[in-house]
């Protein structure tokens, strides 16, 4: 009877092996039809896919990681198992998202029918990732998914993904030096590890800024007596400066440091930009005051361009503006040809959900 029930086992743990190894090899994963967004389901209107191909294109243009976006009716219509998870991993693989050095592919998969999703992460990720990605899935996408508001929160949640990895919202990425510089930096956080940057970080960023206080407290000579100058406290300097230069200490988009002469009394007013400030000029007054917002009016496609509205106003003389410019052309994808991937992988980081 022990004999029998070994046998038994046996025979039914290799069943489930080469049962598993048999639906395995069933899985079919779809042919691309672009590297961005593709909606098997159809539940996406043209104006939104094309908005979303936008956002998705513009950053990969811009150095930033590869990111696609996938919508499926079932998982059973590829021959796939009810787990989500091998079906993404295997789907991202099969495609090669992302770059193959730096394996930053991000795969967006939704499965309508099944009610489930993934965030499908390169292997470049580090697992701190993983609770990140989760976070969007439960409060940008799932909460319109349970709505039926698929357009509107597959739209919200991409924008989030968008911005958990290049640390930018669409429309405020371009290919500055700077952006390239952040793309870079959060790249090297992800490979790292988020406890190694927790102490490198500190480390760097006290050094800058030593550096950078270092010298702006420099020693200085008056202009005019050749005398020592000291650098006036951050009260008593506000007298020495307009309400439009105080305004912009307020919103630190500038930083200023008074210095008076030892014996002539004479006054240096030295203008620091801030570093991290979204605040631009304002034309009208002069100040780096002026704030915008951008709307999409209409989106991009490949066949022609869209508009974008900026509107301007500013904190300090309450200027008001809005300007209409065009967004350029999205370029033709290369339709199923396999070199629009980058050849990355992933080894199964990433997140799910269910509604």
């Amino acid at each position: 009877m022990k004999r029998f029930f070994i046998i038994f086992l046996s025979a039914a743990l290799l069943y489930g092996f080469v049962g598993s190894e048999v639906a395995r090899s069933n899985v079919s994963y779809p042919n691309y039809e672009n590297i961005y967004v593709n909606d098997y389901a159809g539940i996406l209107g043209n104006e939104s896919k094309d908005e979303l191909y936008q956002y998705l294109q513009q950053v990969g243009d811009n150095n930033g990681p590869q990111i696609i976006l996938v919508i499926i009716q079932s998982l059973g219509d590829y021959g796939a198992g009810p787990s989500i998870e091998p079906f993404a991993t295997g789907l991202f693989n099969h495609w090669g998202v992302g770059h193959a050095v730096e394996n930053d592919g991000v795969l967006i998969l939704v499965s309508v029918s099944d009610r489930k999703m993934r965030i499908e992460l390169g292997s470049g990720y580090s697992r701190n990732r993983d609770n990140e990605m989760k976070s969007i899935i439960d409060n940008s996408f799932i909460p319109y998914f349970n709505q039926d508001e698929y357009q509107k929160g597959i739209r919200i949640g991409t924008i989030e993904i968008i911005h958990a990895v290049t640390g930018e919202y669409p429309g405020a990425i371009d290919s500055s030096l700077f952006a390239r510089a952040k793309f870079k930096v959060l790249r090297l956080i992800d490979q790292l590890g988020a406890w190694v940057m927790a102490i490198i970080a500190p480390i760097f960023l006290g050094i800058f800024a030593l550096v950078r206080k270092l010298w702006r407290l420099r020693p200085r000579s008056c202009g005019v007596c050749q005398n020592k100058m000291v650098m006036m406290g951050e009260t008593a300097d506000d007298v020495h400066l307009d309400g439009g230069q105080r305004l912009e200490e307020y919103l630190k988009s500038v930083d200023y440091d008074v210095w008076q002469c030892t014996m002539c009394s004479r006054i240096d007013i030295n203008r620091y930009r801030g570093l991290f400030s979204s605040y631009q000029t304002c034309k009208a007054c002069n100040y780096r005051t002026l704030g915008a917002d951008t709307t999409v009016i209409t989106a991009a496609t490949t066949s022609s361009q869209g508009r974008k509205r900026i509107d301007y106003f500013c904190e300090n003389c309450h200027f008001t503006g809005t300007e209409t410019r065009s967004i350029p052309r999205l370029s033709k994808s290369s339709g199923s040809s396999s070199s629009s991937f980058g050849g990355g992988s992933s080894s199964g980081g990433g997140a799910s959900g269910s509604w």
